[in-house]
């Protein structure tokens, strides 16, 4: 049986009428959970490129008697609200560096094309979940970038979801004059109704097309198709009461810009400005998944106290790679404040932390070599209490990473029987991980 599974009838004046199942114990074959029926569950993905130091990211111990590393050190605080994978490999082969690690990282499949003209074969690990979680909010996911718009979150093929990296612009889309905090009563805006007929006339002329089309048009329209139907939902819920969520306020407005110091970004600034932004996002339910891209894999950025770019570095940086290593724990700094500020919003007795499952990973772990094993991967909240928390779960086999991918989605709801394909594809989880 599968969760989309309805019970059918017929009543006595000939009409059917369809029961829709709940989420059944027997769905995924354990005892299902849920924050106590009010709040929903939420999924993220936090990204930061070029990998890290292996030596200095291992905990020592396992189970629940382990120590964080020096790179984990940020995170101290954090300890019992997460779980660190380590050990696990990325099972693709690795024929364009950093692209088909994330490729197999987060499709569960290898990147279709030449290094030049690439894409992937299947939605992001965000998006199957947002397939199963995200369809009753105003977005169905966000996509949030700190140095790049180059969120790695796919619907599918040639199909990728840019990022937003402005931080005022973010603002203005969620929190501007189309929000409601709780209270506010529904919007009433008669523009809506027009943009929505005028949308259901552009499908009905689209749609036409359709039998004219070959197949590779096909694919592109039913793309774009997509878009518009998603952009209806969108409108239509503008129109509906906001949500009953105490914790849900309208947050104070960013600056207009983060210039360049001394020609550095603001990394941090921007990253802890887009943090607030995104945790109020899920507070007042405008959405329930998201991507969260610290920096791209690839990038080149000029690092806080570096005297070259990070993918430089990873490279040319010589002995313990001093410098790298500490990029890697100003990251997980900024990761730490992210999930202080998910912490730090009350949802009943507990937090938004805990109804939350986010996956925070990179395309390599040793940037220097590209290498595909020993796959970074700390994971925060637990998802409803679907995932251990406080724990150190290793793998001194090397196994597939994509059973930690089934594992989320498992943990998501997402009634999947595998995640990728060939030497990369799993279809067992990680029982460590599920309660």
């Amino acid at each position: 049986m599968k969760r989309r599974t309805f019970l059918r009838g017929v009543l006595r004046t000939g009409g059917l009428v369809c029961v829709g199942l709940p989420a059944l114990e027997l769905f995924w074959g354990r005892q299902a959970k849920a924050c106590d029926g009010v709040f929903p569950q939420r999924f993220g993905v936090w990204f930061w490129g070029n990998g890290n130091r292996p030596d200095r990211w291992t905990p020592t111990g396992e189970g629940a008697d382990w120590e964080l590393s020096d790179e984990l050190s940020p995170l101290a605080a954090l300890k019992d609200d997460i779980t660190v994978v380590s050990g696990f490999s990325t099972k693709v082969d690795n024929l364009i560096p950093h692209w088909s690690g994330l490729c197999g990282l987060l499709t569960g499949l290898p990147e279709d094309g030449p290094e030049n003209g690439w894409t992937v074969r299947g939605p992001t690990l965000d998006q199957v979940v947002a397939q199963e979680i995200g369809n009753d909010t105003i977005y169905r996911s966000l996509e949030v970038g700190v140095t790049t718009t180059g969120a790695f979150s796919y619907n599918g093929p040639n199909s990728q979801n840019p990022a937003e990296m402005d931080p005022y612009t973010l603002y203005e889309r969620i929190f501007g004059e189309t929000f409601r905090e709780p209270g506010e009563g529904g919007l009433v805006d008669p523009s809506l109704g027009y943009r929505r007929s005028a949308l259901d006339a552009v499908m009905d002329d689209i749609s036409s097309l359709q039998g004219e089309l070959g197949y590779s048009d096909r694919v592109r329209l039913e793309q774009h198709l997509d878009g518009v139907r998603d952009l209806e939902t969108r409108l239509a819920r503008l129109q509906e009461d906001p949500p009953e969520l105490e914790a849900c306020v309208r947050p104070d407005a960013p600056e207009l810009e983060y210039a360049d110091i001394d020609g550095r970004p603001q990394i941090s600034a921007v990253s802890r400005t887009m943090s607030h932004l995104t945790a109020m996002a899920l507070a007042c339910d405008q959405t329930r998944v998201f991507s969260f891209t610290l920096s791209g894999a690839l990038n080149n950025e000029l690092w806080p106290d570096a005297d070259d770019g990070h993918h430089n570095l990873t490279h040319h940086e010589v002995d313990d790679q001093p410098q790298v290593d500490a990029i890697t724990t100003f990251n997980m700094a900024e990761y730490a404040y992210f999930l202080e500020t998910l912490k730090a919003v009350p949802e009943g007795d507990g937090t938004l932390l805990d109804s939350c499952l986010v996956l925070a990973t990179s395309e390599v772990s040793e940037g220097r070599t590209h290498s595909l094993d020993e796959i970074p991967i700390v994971l925060a909240g637990s998802a409803c209490g679907q995932i251990v928390q406080g724990q150190h779960i290793r793998s001194y086999t090397q196994e597939n990473v994509n059973k930690v991918s089934l594992s989320l989605l498992r943990a998501m709801g997402v009634s999947q029987a595998s995640w990728g394909s060939d030497d990369n594809l799993a279809t067992d989880v990680v029982s460590e991980l599920l309660t």
